[in-house]
């Protein structure tokens, strides 16, 4: 007598395939989920998919225009090359390479002025935007800046390409 075999409803089943069905399990309720609640959740400003679990909050370029040179509290940081960043930016943004924006956000307020010349943003700064060419680096940045306890870190995902077109330069 086999002891891999088994019937389960009428089938023959093999005990190694009862074993992945059951670590299945968990990934085919998040699936359903998924499925069933896909337009809810598309109504969020998020950046939601089955496969991951980011949940960057976002910014459009409308609402980062009327915040651009109007509110005190924007801090907008640019986290391009500095080859990128020569050839234009957005009026007010400060210049952090992506790979080094953990390093930057968990300095001290001081080391902060004086290598960026601007307060570094606290914890809870309404308006912390980061942006790229597209918004895949600023993404990434958004994600560490959320990590370090940034609650309201933003990712401009129209990035600096969007806003050149925009803005007809």
């Amino acid at each position: 007598m086999n002891h891999n075999l088994y019937f389960f409803k009428g089938c023959l089943v093999i005990k190694s395939c009862v074993r992945l069905l059951y670590y299945l399990k968990p990934i085919n309720r998040m699936v359903q989920f998924y499925r069933s609640n896909r337009q809810s959740l598309s109504r969020l400003d998020f950046n939601v998919s089955p496969l991951s679990l980011s949940a960057t909050k976002q910014i459009s370029y409308e609402d980062l225009k009327a915040l651009v040179g109007k509110s005190q509290n924007l801090f907008l940081f640019d986290v391009r090359t500095k080859e990128e960043v020569d050839e234009g930016h957005i009026p007010g943004s400060v210049h952090i390479p992506v790979d080094t924006v953990g390093t930057a956000l968990e300095m001290n307020p001081e080391e902060f002025l004086a290598k960026y010349g601007v307060t570094k943003p606290p914890l809870d700064a309404p308006e912390l935007v980061f942006y790229c060419r597209i918004g895949r680096r600023s993404e990434m940045a958004t994600n560490k800046a959320h990590s370090l306890g940034y609650v309201n870190a933003r990712n401009y995902t129209g990035g600096y390409t969007q806003w050149s077109q925009k803005e007809g330069k």
